[in-house]
This record gives structure tokens, sequence and C-alpha cells, in this order.
């Protein structure tokens, strides 16, 4: 079994804002973290590798140093599962659909920017968004989502932050 760490959004350095320790362990934990874009600033990437191996897309907040070493598209291949990801997964109406058909043979399309998470199923392909682990907005809490992965199965997990 492989454990995935999905986040997006983190929107840091802010103010005082920071990851939750119950976010960082969850991190450290993860075989693999995957990141759906607003991370915000470079530093802020090089703290998520030291927690481990980590993939990444840019976001529409990110700086341009980032921008100029994420995609803004990425398909990664982990315990058997392909997952495509991207930031921002354009309007509501439609958008399961149109992201499985944006990653053809994807197991799940991972995105952010909407600070809403969400876990559904679309024709076999899970649409994964992790919300926000620092900015809840309009949802009801920080959070991210685990993955498990076995044999190319995925099994997603809400995880809830204070």
């Amino acid at each position: 079994m492989t454990l995935v760490a999905l986040i997006a959004d983190t929107h840091l350095p802010r103010g005082s804002r920071a990851l939750a320790p119950q976010c960082i362990e969850v991190l450290a934990q993860a075989d693999l973290i995957l990141h759906a874009g607003d991370v915000t600033a470079a530093p802020v990437l090089e703290l998520l590798r030291e927690l481990g191996p980590l993939q990444a897309v840019y976001g529409n907040m990110d700086d341009d140093a980032l921008r100029a070493t994420l995609p803004v598209e990425l398909i990664v291949e982990v315990g058997g599962a392909r997952i495509g990801m991207l930031h921002v997964p354009g309007p509501a109406a439609g958008r399961a659909a149109r992201l499985a058909a944006k990653f053809p043979g994807c197991d799940a399309v991972v995105y952010g920017h909407t600070h809403q998470p969400e876990a559904t199923q679309h024709d076999g392909v899970w649409i994964l968004n992790p919300g926000s682990p620092t900015e809840r907005r309009r949802a009801p809490n920080r959070s991210l989502l685990t993955l498990e992965i076995s044999g190319g199965t995925i099994t997603p997990q809400l995880v809830m932050l204070p």
C-alpha cells in the first residue's frame, strides 16, 4: 500500500498563517505529497520537500519563481494508479466530466483553487480536491486528503484540520 497526501491552496507565507501540526504529521508520513497549486512562494515548496517526495503544479496565486519551475498540469503514476493534476478546474457546471475527459486514462484527477474539499467519482474516475490546510473560506474546515493506493485502487480519506 502506498500513502499519498494531497494538499492545495496553502497560500504561505501570509501573516501568521502556518500549517497545523496535524497537517505536517500527515505529510511527513506520506510516501508522496501532491500539491495542487497556490503554494504562493518557492521557499514554502522547499519546506514541503523536506517532509518527503513532492510533485506539484502551479496555481493562479503562485509567484514567478514557482511558475518557472512547476508545470500547469501533471500526470503522476504512483502505486499502480495514474493521477492527473491541475489547479484551476473551471466552472462548477460539468466539472467532473470535463476533468475526467481532460486526463484520459487517469484513475483520479486532483484540483485546487476552490478551497472546497471533494472526493467523488465520475465514470470510475476520482475527482479530488483536498480543500486548503490554511484558508477554509466557505468550507466547513481546513482540510487535506490522503489516498491509500493498493494495486491501482484508490481509497480517499478527508482529513479535517483544527
